[in-house]
């Protein structure tokens, strides 16, 4: 686990939510190495935020091997000192020159970053995988979720001796995706309605805090600290904030479009989502509406996702307890429940689901790093 010893905001990273389980990923042998010699040479860009302080999380959780790990940031944040697994690093300042020597790059700083240091990155041999949404719609870049489209990536590996971009899809794609594609794998998804309830990390760790500040300000009767966003975040919801297209849908929204059509690689199937900003810190809720081409009632589609990799289902009609953000924080797995069938649609043509799953972690840094296991 990383500290950094300049940060106020270690809580929001503390062990004191819910512990994880162990990992259910389905991919390579869990590899307990961690530091060795003959192991790849790590970079981890945009260290100091919200997801890269969950990347040396995850790392450290599933003892990834490396011989070496370089902590990047701007040259703002250059300097820092922290701590991981024992060891204590600076944090250097993002040039060209960090790639030299430097296997698997692990980005999280934002679109333009990406763009402009992910092909140096490349071009020094590094095989980068980019959570930012620079890359996810080039043709030339695969799109993966692990326990989705591993196939995508199938001829990445290190030792190529070039380098590489793969990009992390959207934290609410993944989320609904990983629950979404074993039934879609049963039925063939036709059209796909997608609400979801977006917590404040998906805005990074300053978002975070301007709620935990907000709620403390609200409740002391005064006026909420409204930086991050334009409006008032504690006890309130909004439209999520990204950009408004001509067609009416915003960014975030569109991007489940796209890149659900990527990674199924099915340019046919049809995808709507309002996507909603929600005072929850740090786990994503989809409400999820499926219709299928070939029929699928509950009960099957309940055992479908009860062995699917990476999901846990939380569906207990008698005591009404289905997934929150809560139980998900922290995790690694989607939870999913409210299965039933969609009365509006004749026999078993269509479900509805409930999808919860922690943004920072699987919607982001876990993803990434069961990426780079693939590339072992």
């Amino acid at each position: 686990m990383a500290s950094l010893s300049l940060s106020r905001h270690t809580h929001l990273f503390s062990s004191t939510l819910p512990t994880r389980p162990a990992p259910r990923f389905p991919g390579p042998s869990k590899i307990r190495m961690s530091l060795r010699e003959n192991a790849p040479s790590i970079a981890v860009v945009g260290v100091t935020g919200a997801v890269g302080q969950e990347f040396l999380s995850v790392l450290s959780d599933r003892d990834f091997p490396y011989r070496s790990i370089k902590m990047l940031a701007s040259k703002r944040s250059a300097g820092r000192r922290l701590t991981f697994e024992d060891n204590e690093y600076v944090v250097e300042e993002l040039t060209p020159e960090s790639f030299d020597g430097v296997d698997i790059a692990l980005f999280s700083a934002g679109g333009s970053i990406s763009r402009e240091f992910g092909p140096i990155a490349v071009d020094r041999g590094t095989v980068v995988v980019d959570n930012s949404s620079a890359f996810r719609m080039d043709e030339k870049v695969p799109l993966v979720i692990p326990e989705v489209n591993p196939e995508a990536m199938q001829n990445i590996k290190l030792g190529m001796g070039k380098g590489a971009l793969i990009a992390n899809p959207n934290c609410s794609t993944i989320i609904c995706l990983v629950a979404a594609t074993p039934l879609h794998r049963r039925a063939k998804v036709l059209r796909m309605v997608v609400s979801t309830y977006q917590a404040a990390s998906g805005a990074g760790a300053a978002a975070m805090e301007e709620l935990e500040l907000q709620t403390r300000e609200v409740l002391e009767g005064k006026s909420p600290t409204c930086n991050i966003f334009k409006q008032q975040y504690a006890f309130n919801l909004f439209s999520h904030n990204a950009s408004v297209l001509s067609n009416g849908y915003n960014e975030e929204e569109m991007k489940m479009v796209k890149e659900t059509r990527k990674i199924w690689n099915d340019k046919d199937v049809k995808v709507t989502a309002t996507c909603i900003r929600v005072p929850v810190m740090r786990a994503h809720a989809e409400s999820v509406n499926l219709q299928f081409e070939r029929p699928l009632d509950e009960d099957t589609a309940r055992d479908i996702l009860k062995n699917a990799p990476g999901v846990v289902v939380i569906d207990d009609r008698e005591s009404n307890h289905f997934p929150t953000p809560l139980e998900v924080s922290n995790k690694d797995d989607v939870a999913v429940g409210r299965i039933r069938r969609d009365l509006s649609q004749d026999g078993n043509q269509g479900l509805d689901i409930f999808v919860c799953g922690d943004q920072i972690r699987k919607g982001a840094a876990l993803n990434a790093i069961q990426i780079a296991e693939m590339l072992l």
